[in-house]
């Protein structure tokens, strides 16, 4: 299966080079790179990609407001927001928005590939320094009371991991576990807090004080 990527970014030098990158990457295939979301829908609907790369800061329609257009009209798609700060608020939007994950632009080309096919398979990579930014974030935002979720022990401490911005594959190594029943706790977990993905589990976890 080629997991087709397309790629926004207003930097010319960057969304190039991205772009060579994902083609010769074995089992991707960049469907088109652009420089704003002024017409995004009309981008996604010709590319029709599985995976989205979007710089959360660009000119006249920024990544947030590309990330809610295209979650409206297309929620299976997933969206990998990029930045080059680690902006609370900035961050806070892209989950409330429906980012399936949140990585730094200083982020190593075998780590972006990695989180392209982590956010594929239903994960929600996380820059480590993005992760405690999180943390930080809901910490600091009105708490809820406790509801009881039902999880197993095993869910829990999987849904802490998720939080700390750990990979299905370090989940599986350090529980010890392989990467399908990591990936069957993790669709437990997603059925219990009634959500649709990781970033929404996250959020859910630190705001109703599950981890």
């Amino acid at each position: 299966m080629v997991i087709k990527v397309a790629v926004f970014d207003d930097n010319k030098p960057r969304r190039e080079l991205l772009e060579m990158l994902l083609n010769s990457t074995e089992g991707m295939q960049c469907t088109g790179a652009f420089e704003d979301c002024r017409e995004v829908m009309k981008n996604i609907t010709q590319n029709v990609p599985d995976v989205v790369l979007m710089d959360i800061d660009m000119p006249y329609v920024n990544g947030i407001e590309g990330l809610q257009i295209i979650k409206k009209q297309f929620p299976q798609i997933r969206i990998l927001m990029q930045t080059v700060f680690e902006d609370d608020e900035k961050i806070f939007a892209a989950i409330c928005a429906g980012a399936d994950g949140y990585i730094l632009k200083k982020t190593p080309p075998a780590m972006l590939i990695s989180a392209i096919t982590e956010t594929m398979s239903g994960g929600a990579p996380m820059t480590p320094s993005v992760a405690r930014q999180v943390l930080q974030l809901f910490h600091n935002k009105n708490r809820k009371s406790v509801v009881d979720f039902n999880l197993t022990d095993r869910e829990a401490e999987i849904l802490s991991m998720l939080v700390q911005g750990l990979s299905y594959k370090m989940i599986a190594e350090k529980c010890n576990v392989s990467y399908s029943t990591v990936n069957s706790h993790i669709t437990h977990i997603y059925e219990k807090l009634h959500v649709k993905s990781g970033t929404e589990a996250v959020a859910k976890a630190i705001e109703q004080k599950i981890v």
